[in-house]
């Protein structure tokens, strides 16, 4: 039984794949994607999906026109945060670009798939009114407790991808996220030049 998608009407069909380590093999994902008579696949091998730029998905997204379709084995090689997969499935849309999942079953050019670009919309609005709320709170009891600054803390993993976030989003200033982390905007700087070691460390 032909259990491939259908793509009606697509102007080009472009595959991605991605591994997150030099030692894991796209072979599996080329091999799908090869199926579907793509007629372009892009790769990224050995590139984290925590990182918003990727070489093989910066060149995909350049060639992108209305008409086309992205397809993926699976949604986490496209992107490990909702954050991340809201603003690529966002820009698709915009770009009237259709989207497909192999393994998760999303297909954009199917009523139940536009339903994706509406779940993932709304994940990732819900996470930054989380995240924006625990600023504020933090804030908050920062000042309750008087807090006038001292010797800055270190900021551990959380609290740089909450820090990450934020800054990426642009809703909160620098100083603001620093104080409520009880650390120096210096501190939040030098804690992200190095987020590609370990932003969402251990992510495949």
């Amino acid at each position: 039984m032909n259990i491939l998608p259908v793509f009606e009407g697509a102007a080009r069909k472009f595959g991605y794949a991605r591994v997150s380590t030099k030692k894991q093999k796209l072979d599996s994902q080329l091999e799908a994607l090869r199926k579907l008579e793509c007629d372009h696949v892009f790769m990224d091998h050995g590139v984290s999906g925590a990182r918003d730029s990727r070489e093989g998905l910066d060149e995909m997204m350049a060639e992108l026109r209305a008409g086309d379709v992205v397809i993926v084995w699976k949604l986490d090689r496209l992107g490990r945060s909702v954050a991340h997969l809201a603003s690529l499935l966002k820009t698709f849309r915009m770009l009237d670009v259709h989207f497909c999942s192999l393994t998760d079953g999303i297909n954009t050019q199917t009523s139940a798939g536009k339903l994706t670009y509406h779940i993932v919309s709304a994940m990732s609005e819900f996470q930054r009114d989380i995240t924006r709320e625990n600023i504020h709170a933090g804030l908050e009891a920062a000042r309750a407790k008087g807090r006038t600054g001292g010797r800055p803390r270190k900021l551990d993993e959380r609290l740089v991808r909450e820090a990450y976030y934020l800054m990426k989003q642009g809703d909160v200033p620098v100083k603001d996220i620093a104080r409520a982390f009880e650390v120096s905007p210096s501190t939040i700087y030098r804690a992200l030049g190095g987020i590609d070691s370990f932003f969402f460390a251990g992510a495949a």
